[in-house]
């Protein structure tokens, strides 16, 4: 049977041997529309074992799965493909298979051994943990990595890596609107009116060359502490950061178990507060956490939890601070404060700060991707949104009720919490 596809030039590039395939850009340059007929097209020539992920995925309706069932409808190779509830299998033994790199474990990763495709999907919000994930895992002879993403900010773990610094044997486009010839009018003119919404100031230029033109932006929509971390870099606080094991180092929690669970270890000297490591993961007891510090053998000061290292835990029957407390920890439960009063205070604590520039990478990230919602109706910002970046960024803000409470003896510093002086 002949067919004929249509496909843009610009991807062509993804019937070519690589290693790694990115393609980066703007709305409308079809890049996931081309990614989703190139790897259907392989899958049809020869026998493919295909993942395609993308950070999280709550639902197959979150994947690229209806993408791919669309495009088999429309190339006409329903003869060949049985779309399956969560997978798409091909007559010649492809597969089409769909995951969430945030809820891979190592047990799990073992069912995508003898990939010969994974295709990231949304790539910039990807973390460096999924990468370091997944990497390894894709090692079958000839397969390969591709990436599609519109970039967020330039130091995204996904931009860094593969666009700013690309690995050997990478083929990396920019595709955006204007190389897509089949750019479709409704499109056109939802991109006219956006420059109409830039030109009367109802949208910043920025943001419209991060949406069309696919250019990293400065700080994300909504970004809540975008001067403070540019103040960091300006005066140079993140930098390398010694641990001094004359000074205790304590911990600040976040608490989780299906979202992260965020550690923040802190040293304070005067008024100079040192975060010199950060722990963040899933799925972990926190006799696990326990170990994992543990092995670090460090001068140990106060584990500090969030007012809900009280509550009981309903398989165990014991609070965090519990088990701490019975696995010869030091503990404080902090008391609760609302969300608006803690990012005030936090925003007092950030000058005083200094991060180890690369243990505490991710915990940056986290504190320059912290955001508000944001009103599709009316523009306005909201309350701070929930995602993979809020838990490292909530650790912090509790870091601001826990400081003046560090200590290096063995005592906790007593203060009188009062905001209100925080404004």
């Amino acid at each position: 049977m002949r067919h004929e596809w249509e496909f843009p030039e610009k991807l062509e590039f993804l019937f070519e041997p690589h290693r790694y395939k990115i393609a980066h850009g703007g709305r409308g340059g079809a890049k996931s529309w081309g990614f989703a007929r190139a790897l259907l097209i392989q899958g049809w020539q020869e026998r493919h074992r295909v993942g395609c992920f993308r950070e999280v995925q709550k639902s197959i309706k979150d994947s690229v799965h209806k993408l791919l069932s669309d495009q088999i409808e429309v190339m006409g190779l329903s003869h060949h493909y049985t779309v399956l509830k969560s997978e798409i299998r091909g007559a010649n033994g492809t597969e089409f298979l769909f995951a969430g790199l945030s809820d891979l474990t190592a047990d799990s990763l073992k069912s995508f051994e003898g990939l010969t495709r994974a295709w990231v999907e949304e790539g910039h919000a990807v973390t460096r943990r999924s990468w370091d994930k997944l990497i390894p895992t894709i090692r079958a002879p000839g397969s390969e990595i591709w990436i599609s993403l519109n970039p967020e900010l330039a130091t995204d773990e996904t931009y860094v890596r593969f666009v700013k610094h690309p690995p050997p044997d990478a083929k990396v486009v920019q595709i955006n609107w204007r190389d897509n010839p089949w750019f479709p009018d409704v499109l056109e003119k939802e991109r006219q009116e956006f420059l109409r919404m830039v030109s009367v100031g109802l949208r910043t230029q920025d943001e419209y060359d991060n949406i069309w033109e696919g250019l990293p932006l400065s700080t994300v929509p909504g970004a809540i502490y975008p001067n403070e971390v540019r103040q960091l870099e300006k005066d140079n606080r993140i930098r390398l950061v010694p641990i001094d094991p004359l000074l205790k180092v304590h911990t600040v929690w976040d608490l989780g178990w299906n979202d992260q669970t965020s550690i923040i270890l802190v040293q304070r000297l005067g008024s100079e507060v040192r975060i010199v490591d950060y722990i963040e993961d899933t799925h972990r007891t926190l006799a696990d956490y326990f170990a994992d510090l543990k092995e670090r053998r460090l001068n140990w000061g106060t584990d500090f939890l969030p007012h809900d290292g009280d509550a009981k835990n309903l398989q165990t029957g014991k609070s965090a601070r519990e088990i701490l407390q019975a696995l010869g920890r030091t503990v404080h439960v902090l008391p609760n404060m609302d969300v608006e009063s803690g990012i005030k205070a936090t925003r007092l604590l950030f000058p005083r700060c200094y991060f180890d520039a690369d243990r505490t990478q991710r915990l940056i990230e986290c504190l320059r991707r912290y955001r508000r919602q944001i009103n599709q109706t009316t523009n306005e910002p909201m309350g701070p949104l929930h995602d993979e970046f809020s838990h490292g960024a909530d650790a912090f803000r509790y870091l601001a009720l826990a400081v003046d409470m560090m200590s290096n003896d063995d005592k906790l510093k007593p203060i009188k919490l009062d905001t209100r002086g925080i404004v």
